[in-house]
């Protein structure tokens, strides 16, 4: 018989602002298994987790931890009590090394008062040899690839003796080859007695490594299954309560004039170094082009000044003609550019601000919406509610705060913003990232349609899947260049794209990024 490692029995969580995340939710845990924790953004598997590892206290319920009833105060607690958290975003200090970070807070000490960096560097050796991942514990973090980060962050984890492990969507910003790596490692820690509960939105990947999922659908459990015995479509299904379309049906490529040229762009970071590197390509309306890439390759760098974010740069970029450099960002926009940027928390919303100031904040000097003095209040009013409506938005009224939203309602917001001007050129960078599967076939549906009613969209994204679904040509992006470039889209494979994205094939000719005049 099974040994149950971790029960949660009918756990019930309301916030301050009367929203209740989790209603009556029992979740239960077998040692050595991987479960898969899955549902919507703003399903409550993020807030179950929180009342696991300590973030969150529940209204209701009991947490039986190895048989014993416990109370878990804090995520300093949690720890004490062998469950370990690797959250999606990394909570790694890239000045210090491996070893500085794996210690952090229990550094070992010389005469009761140093830190014995020598003993660190020791026990982070003997835990990275003990579970068998390569990492070399002196080297500092900054100079990392993301995989090697997210090995750090586990090793972290079970250093403070995790034998619970919660991974928020741990394969986000890895390639294939990371991705594989990861899972070989996974196995291992399964293999070693560990739990793991692994929190994602790609069902292929859960049918590949999980046990058992947990599906959670408006604060409530939809049930558990053996992985085995349920397909990904009727996951899609219990997690959004109707059939996603996982696939798109695409009319064939019609494309037009030339809206956006970019010719050998130097783009520089903060230190000096050249972030994107003498970049040249062509963008035409009617077109989604794909731009893949490990995060920090100079896709950022690239989006801040193809939006107007930043002046910085070498080269020419011309929007319809125009030099981008001599205009503002809304003149830009003006133009007919939305951006869809990267994190919707920094720079998408203004979280602190209601749901009509947020979709509105690009549109409130407009004719339609703005009189000579007052805003047409009413005018705006019916069209946020449209938009909402549109967008298939989960809120109480425009009138609630966007920080009070789920990510992927935020992140609908975000994207109704930027489609409501019809705009001609749609730079979309990572528009479906942490977000679940139906909010996710959504914003793709609709890029689709924008680009069958002759937009231009730029799709940079770490979601393989989506720019290969989506994409009519596709270019992959390495240290700030372009090392492959690919029209025939559908006959490329991950594993292609991902040995492109580590470096290891690079083409020199690149074909078809520049069109023909």
């Amino acid at each position: 018989m099974s040994e149950k490692v971790l029960q949660m029995n009918n756990i019930m969580k309301i916030y301050p602002n009367g929203v209740v995340a989790v209603e009556d939710v029992t979740f239960e845990l077998e040692k050595g298994e991987i479960h898969a924790l899955l549902g919507e953004n703003g399903a409550g598997k993020s807030t179950l987790m929180k009342v696991l590892f300590g973030i969150e206290a529940p209204e209701q319920g009991k947490i039986i931890l190895n048989g014993t009833e416990t109370t878990i105060k804090s995520p300093q607690d949690a720890i004490k009590k062998g469950i370990g958290m690797v959250h999606q975003h990394f909570m790694l200090v890239p000045s210090l090394t491996v070893a500085e970070n794996i210690v952090l807070g229990t550094e070992p000490k010389k005469s009761g008062t140093f830190i014995d960096m020598d003993k660190a560097v020791e026990l982070s050796q003997q835990i990275a040899e003990k579970y068998n991942f390569e990492v070399d514990v002196r080297e500092k973090v900054e100079e990392l690839p993301v995989g090697i980060k997210q090995k750090v962050e586990i090793l972290k984890a079970l250093y403070r003796g995790a034998d619970i492990l919660i991974l928020d969507e741990p394969t986000a910003v890895l390639t294939p080859q990371e991705t594989d790596e990861l899972f070989v490692q996974l196995k291992k820690l399964r293999e070693a007695g560990h739990t793991i509960i692994f929190i994602s939105h790609k069902l292929d990947e859960i049918k590949e490594i999980c046990d058992r999922a947990t599906i959670m659908r408006n604060g409530k459990s939809k049930g558990t299954y053996f992985v085995k015995d349920i397909s990904t479509k009727e996951m899609s299904r219990l997690m959004v309560g109707r059939d996603v379309v996982l696939t798109f049906d695409k009319k064939p490529l019609d494309l037009k004039e030339t809206v956006l040229r970019v010719r050998n762009l130097c783009v520089s970071g903060s230190t000096g170094v050249k972030r994107v590197n003498n970049l040249s390509f062509d963008l035409k309306a009617g077109e989604i082009f794909g731009i893949a890439g490990v995060e920090g390759n100079g896709q950022g760098h690239l989006v801040e000044v193809l939006t107007g974010l930043s002046k910085k740069y070498m080269g020419e970029i011309s929007v319809f003609g125009m030099e981008a450099k001599k205009h503002s960002i809304k003149e830009i926009r003006e133009l007919g550019m939305a951006h869809i940027p990267e994190d919707r928390m920094t720079l998408g919303c203004a979280k602190n601000m209601n749901i009509m100031d947020n979709m509105f904040s690009n549109q409130y000097d407009s004719p339609e919406y703005s009189g000579k003095v007052m805003l047409k209040g009413n005018k705006i009013e019916k069209r946020v509610n449209e938009l909402i409506k549109e967008y298939l938005v989960k809120c109480k009224s425009y009138k609630q705060h966007v920080g009070m939203l789920s990510g992927g309602n935020i992140q609908k917001v975000v994207v109704a913003r930027e489609f409501s001007t019809n705009p001609k050129i749609i730079i979309a960078n990572q528009p479906t990232r942490g977000i679940d599967v139906g909010a996710a076939a959504f914003i793709r549906q609709r890029i689709i349609e924008f680009r069958e009613a002759g937009s231009a969209i730029i799709l940079i994204s770490a979601d393989l899947n989506e720019i290969l679904e989506l994409s009519d040509r596709l270019a992959v992006i390495y240290k700030g260049q372009f090392a492959g470039v690919f029209n025939d889209v559908k006959n490329v494979t991950e594993g292609e794209l991902g040995e492109y994205m580590l470096g290891i094939k690079k083409d020199d000719k690149l074909e078809g990024i520049i069109y023909e005049q």
